[in-house]
């Protein structure tokens, strides 16, 4: 018996659109994470870039349960000596980049390296409603319906 291995120069990549309104950010986040990878597809290899392009809007309006909004950090650094900043995350939230924060959480998710930095390539995040990515025809993935705690009113 020999293992089977797909493919990668074939494949057709899906184009999927999430609406993260009102959704929990860590739960939508491994929700993405997955789709990156390939994890929902049947011929998954982990050495192998086979996932899908993901744009997700209203990245703006993700929730955070608990005290999340007031004492979770991200930490990032100027490059000079001593030049380690800490933001809270609903300051990155209500700031200029509010995909941020979406971004960095699926980005943790991922592998580290070139295979991790390939896949992350194909992440589209917008803050609002609007996106120039309707040429591909997105699908929409409703993440809300899997389980009642992606929604969670706070």
């Amino acid at each position: 018996m020999q293992t089977f291995v797909p493919k990668i120069e074939g494949r057709i990549r899906r184009w999927v659109l999430v609406d993260a309104q009102g959704l929990v950010l860590g739960r939508l986040a491994t929700e993405i994470a997955k789709v990156l990878r390939g994890k929902d597809q049947a011929d998954y290899c982990p050495w192998q870039d086979g996932g899908s392009d993901v744009v997700v809007v209203n990245a703006a309006h993700v929730r955070l349960t608990g005290k999340k909004r007031t004492d979770k950090e991200f930490h990032y650094h100027t490059g000079f000596p001593g030049g380690i900043k800490t933001i809270k995350t609903g300051h990155m939230l209500e700031g200029r980049f509010p995909e941020r924060a979406l971004k960095l959480a699926v980005q943790r998710m991922m592998p580290r390296g070139p295979l991790g930095r390939q896949q992350m390539s194909r992440l589209h995040v917008y803050a609002a409603s609007e996106h120039p990515h309707g040429g591909q025809t997105p699908k929409v993935l409703d993440i809300a319906s899997r389980n009642p705690k992606n929604a969670r009113a706070i």
